[in-house]
């Protein structure tokens, strides 16, 4: 199977790909995140987060 980075545009409930593929990488840790399993997001960001940890992370971070 080939993997491909999808390219999406993230809104408040939910996500459009823009250019098919299958993943996204996490801003954070850089890890791929299956489309079927994608959460989280910052919409004013336009990033993807592998899991709330990650999220969290990024908040806390912003919030310095």
């Amino acid at each position: 199977m080939n993997k491909k980075k999808a390219k999406v545009v993230f809104k408040h409930n939910s996500f459009d790909v823009i250019e098919e593929g299958d993943h996204v990488l996490c801003a954070i840790s850089g890890k791929e995140i299956n489309l079927k399993d994608l959460n989280y997001w910052n919409v004013d960001l336009q990033e993807a987060y592998y899991s709330a940890i990650e999220a969290n992370e990024r908040y806390k971070n912003l919030k310095k």
